[in-house]
């Protein structure tokens, strides 16, 4: 990421490493495969600076100096990195060192600080000992010592300082903030503890983000490390907060279009999927139809953009869509239409509006059968995992500093997971390529099998490249930007708030049955309890609901 010149790329400066000792992947510094693109005018999106009100102002540094490393514990035993921030441009403060896992890249940034006022930062008054590695028999370079600020009055710390030497940090060293401008913090990824997992009663150091997250929260992730010997007691640290709820820094409409050019993700289906996404238009003309509870003999059509869908609302079973009638239309359209098929975006602000999500909804008509995998034997488990109408989603994590891309998120059937923008896989320049699991689309980062369950008992999530794919950058359309206002103006079909697909109609128990046949008596029990414990969206048991009624549409992704 930048410094707070976004042109500015990673750098690191590190002691000579031994030549008996392994090249980690920190050892590499990560940067996208092309460079940023210079971005639109208008407002404080890419400046570099981001105003936090009350004479507040904050950049984002990703050159680092590294301070002290350990070769063991942590995940994949490879053990952590200890760096503090290098090159900060004039008036600006340390308000935290950096740490990440040594089993990744190098990639990462904090936060530094200015004070316009004279009251927004001030020296910490003394230092405590946290945590040192002098008496640890362990891999790692010289001597690690880990000290927590202590802050005046009225001011809070938000990140260690990290030294080789057993001497306490100059105090102006780092910077405390004024109370009223930070927010509540809590532990986000796992960085580094004297195991292979985190220990609840033993030392360990996280990542921190803010405790509220989501668009109307004000949170503001400062990148610092908590280093704590227990997992109980409460945070030490705390994280800013914008104060005056800045959303200056947040794209425009053209900005936000460059952004999506540039980082928009190509969707590669299995070889094998039959069940492949539409434009929610194309879904509407060719047949779907809407249900109205007790006039279920009367479905009516859907005008193209939806506009004769209830509006508002609650998800109160009153209405439903549905594939249609006639078998060979509703077998035409549960395909969907690839060369037809649209993604829809929906932008908002993150971390106090220091960093811009892009969530990118693709719509399917049609989610096919799950098949299971029960110790060495592959099921197809009848009808189970059918549903209409299936909502999936990416988001893309844009820092407003400089525009990079931080990381991606994967919806996978009721969950999903955070993926470093370092460990993507990108093709076209910094297009990353996602991969969506055959008849349940769930979305993944790489090819291959992901088994949903527990042991060797799971739901199949099946990936591959094959020539069905979608560039999501060749027909997008932003449907819902809240702080752009009146600039974006929202398809009825997205304010339709019941369900997309009607409740299920075949029965779970004869499934089931059908497929315990098949099965070792030994594996009879342990399928059913499995199956029994999958929740309905994979079960298909209720029909789905559109983008606004995730819990991601107003919050953090989970």
């Amino acid at each position: 990421m930048g410094n707070c010149l976004p042109s500015k790329q990673s750098a690191i400066s590190r002691k000579v490493v031994s030549k008996k000792q392994k090249v980690l992947p920190i050892d590499a510094s990560f940067k996208l495969p092309a460079p940023l693109p210079s971005w639109p005018p208008g407002g404080g999106f890419g400046s570099g600076i981001i105003d936090l009100g009350d004479g507040l102002q904050v950049c984002q540094i990703s050159s680092f100096n590294k301070v002290w490393a350990t070769h063991e514990g942590g995940p994949d035993d490879l053990g952590a990195s200890f760096f503090e921030p290098s090159q900060l441009p004039q008036g600006f403060s340390m308000l935290g060192c950096y740490s990440q896992p040594n089993n990744r890249s190098l990639y990462g940034w904090v936060l530094a600080g200015r004070d316009e006022t004279g009251s927004a930062l001030k020296q910490p008054v003394d230092y405590t000992l946290v945590w040192s590695s002098e008496s640890l028999q362990i891999k790692q370079d010289g001597v690690g010592y880990i000290w927590l600020p202590t802050p005046p009055d009225g001011y809070k710390a938000l990140g260690h300082v990290v030294t080789n030497s057993p001497q306490k940090p100059p105090l102006g060293k780092i910077r405390c903030v004024r109370s009223d401008l930070t927010d509540q913090c809590e532990f986000d990824s796992w960085v580094w503890g004297l195991g292979k997992e985190s220990d609840l009663n033993g030392f360990n150091v996280f990542s921190l983000f803010p405790s509220n997250r989501g668009t109307q929260a004000m949170g503001v992730c400062v990148g610092t490390f908590v280093a704590q010997k227990t997992t109980t007691a409460p945070v030490s640290l705390s994280c800013l907060k914008n104060a005056v709820s800045n959303l200056s820094c947040m794209p425009n409409l053209d900005q936000i279009k460059a952004i999506f050019q540039a980082y928009s993700p190509w969707i590669y289906f299995h070889p094998d999927e039959e069940y492949l996404p539409s434009s929610v238009e194309w879904y509407f003309v060719n047949g779907a139809l809407l249900y109205e509870r007790g006039e279920e003999s009367k479905p009516v059509p859907i005008e193209s953009n939806g506009s004769n869908l209830p509006q508002g609302g609650s998800n109160d079973g009153a209405y439903w869509l549905d594939l249609p009638v006639e078998e060979g239309a509703k077998d035409r359209v549960k395909k969907g239409d690839l060369q037809d098929s649209r993604v829809y975006l929906h932008i908002k602000p993150m971390f106090g509006a220091s960093f811009t999500d892009i969530v990118v909804w693709v719509f399917y008509p049609f989610n096919g059968p799950s098949k299971a995998k029960v110790e060495f034997i592959n099921i197809p488990l009848g009808k189970i995992g059918e549903h209409v109408g299936d909502w999936e989603h990416l988001t893309l994590r844009i820092s407003n500093f400089n525009g990079e891309l931080l990381s991606i998120y994967f919806s996978e059937h009721s969950g999903g997971t955070w993926v470093s923008s370092s460990e993507l896989e990108f093709q076209n320049g910094n297009k990353a390529v996602t991969y969506s699991s055959l008849h349940g689309h769930a979305m993944y980062a790489k090819p291959g099998l992901v088994l949903q369950g527990s042991g060797s008992i799971g739901i199949r999530n099946d990936t591959a490249k094959s020539k069905k794919f979608i560039d999501t950058g060749t027909n997008s359309l932003v449907v819902a930007a809240e702080h752009l206002g009146m600039a974006i103006t929202e398809p009825p079909w997205l304010n339709y708030l019941r369900k997309w697909g009607p409740k299920l109609t075949y029965n779970i128990a004869e499934e089931i049955k059908k497929v315990e046949k098949l099965l070792p008596g030994k594996l009879k029990s342990a399928f059913d309890k499995f199956v029994r414990s999958l929740p309905n969206e994979v079960l298909g048991e209720e029909g789905p609901t559109g983008p606004k009624l995730k819990r991601n549409w107003t919050g953090d992704e989970v």
